[in-house]
C-alpha cells in the first residue's frame, strides 16, 4: 500500500486565495477533455466525522488500487468545490441532493428553485447534468444516505403506537419539535410535516439539528420530537427511534464520490471506489460515526477496520 501524505497548512492558505471564485466554466476545457487518470491523488474531506471517515475510505481503497493519496480537510464547500473543479482536490464524498441545489444555485443563483428531490435516479441526473460543465464527475452512489430524520423516545413511540411519520400525523398528537430556526420555513422540516404528514407541530424550539441540548429537551419531554439524521449514532443514549419518513419527504441524500475527470474520471478510480457502494449502509456509517464520536477512535483506524471486516483491503 502507498503511504499518504499530508499536506501543508500553507497550502490551506493558496487555496483560500486561489478559489475564493474559482475559475470561469469559459476558461476550462473539461467538458471534452478524456477522463484522466493520475497516479497521485488528493482526496478531500469537508472537515466533520462523516466525511473523514468517507474521505480515508476513499483514500485507503485508491491506496490498494496502486494510487499515492494526500489527505486534505477543507470545511467550506465554498473552497473545496472550486479546488475540486481546478484539480487542486481530485475527490471528495458528498450528498446528491444536497449538492445538486449547492451547484444548482451556484450555476442558477441563489433563487433558483431546487432540483434535489426525494427520487434518486431525478436527482442524478440534475446532479451531473450540473457538474459536467464545471469538469466534474459524480460516480454512482451507493445504498449509504444521511437524510434529515426525526426522531422520538422509544416510550413515546410504544404509548402512541408509533413507527412512520404517517402514525404520528395520524395520532393527533400536538408535537414540540426541536430543530434549527430554518425549520420553521424548510419545506422539508415543519412546513412539511404538516402537509405531508398532518402532524400538529405547535412550535419549533430553536436547539440546533441533532444537537445534545436538543435530544435532551425530548428526552425530558420538554420537546416531542427532534430534527436530526439518518446516521446519528448517539440515538440510543437519549433513549430516542427514528420514525420512518415512510411518504419520502426527505431528498435523497445519498453518499456520492465526486471526482475531477480531467485527473480522476478514469475508469481505475471508479472501479476502486465503486467497491464500496456494494458493502457500505446507512447503518454502517451510523456505527463508524459512533465509533469516532463517543469512543474516540481515529477516523483512519474506523474506516481501515471497516474495508478491512468487508473483505476490502488486503
Amino acid at each position: 500500500m502507498s503511504p499518504r501524505t499530508a499536506l501543508p497548512a500553507a497550502l490551506l492558505l493558496a487555496l483560500a486565495a486561489a478559489c475564493s471564485t474559482g475559475p470561469s466554466l469559459e476558461d476550462r476545457g473539461e467538458v471534452t477533455a478524456p477522463p484522466g487518470d493520475r497516479h497521485d491523488l488528493t482526496v478531500g474531506s469537508a472537515g466533520f466525522t462523516e466525511s473523514d471517515l468517507l474521505a480515508q475510505m476513499y483514500a485507503l481503497l485508491l491506496d490498494q488500487a496502486g494510487y499515492r493519496t494526500s489527505f486534505l480537510t477543507v470545511a467550506n464547500r465554498e473552497l473545496y468545490e472550486p479546488a475540486l473543479e481546478s484539480g487542486q482536490i481530485d475527490v471528495v464524498p458528498e450528498y446528491a441532493a444536497t449538492f445538486a441545489d449547492w451547484l444548482n444555485a451556484k450555476t442558477h443563483g441563489p433563487d433558483a428553485p431546487p432540483v434535489g428531490s426525494p427520487d434518486l435516479a431525478t436527482t442524478m441526473e440534475a446532479l451531473r447534468a450540473l457538474a459536467a460543465p464545471r469538469g466534474l464527475t459524480v460516480l454512482d452512489p451507493g445504498r449509504a444516505v444521511d437524510q434529515n430524520a426525526f426522531a422520538v423516545t422509544a416510550a413515546y413511540a410504544r404509548e402512541h403506537h408509533l413507527k412512520t411519520l404517517s402514525d404520528l400525523g395520524a395520532s393527533g398528537l400536538k408535537v414540540r419539535l426541536a430543530a434549527g430556526d430554518e425549520c420553521v420555513q424548510r419545506p422539508y422540516c415543519a412546513p412539511g410535516l404538516k402537509k405531508v404528514y398532518g402532524i400538529d407541530i405547535t412550535a419549533v424550539d430553536p436547539k440546533g439539528v441533532g444537537t445534545t441540548q436538543a435530544k435532551k429537551a425530548v428526552q425530558s419531554g420538554q420537546d416531542q420530537m427532534v430534527l436530526t439524521t439518518t446516521t446519528d449514532a448517539t440515538l440510543d443514549q437519549f433513549g430516542l427511534v427514528l420514525l420512518t419518513d415512510d411518504k419520502h419527504l426527505q431528498n435523497a441524500d445519498y453518499v456520492v464520490p465526486v471526482v475531477n475527470r480531467a485527473r480522476a474520471g478514469g475508469p481505475g478510480v471508479t472501479k476502486a471506489l465503486g467497491k464500496l457502494n456494494d458493502v457500505l449502509t446507512t447503518a454502517d456509517l451510523a456505527s463508524m460515526n459512533e465509533q469516532v464520536d463517543s469512543w474516540r477512535r481515529l477516523p483512519e483506524d474506523v474506516a481501515r477496520t471497516y474495508l478491512k471486516d468487508k473483505g476490502l483491503l488486503g
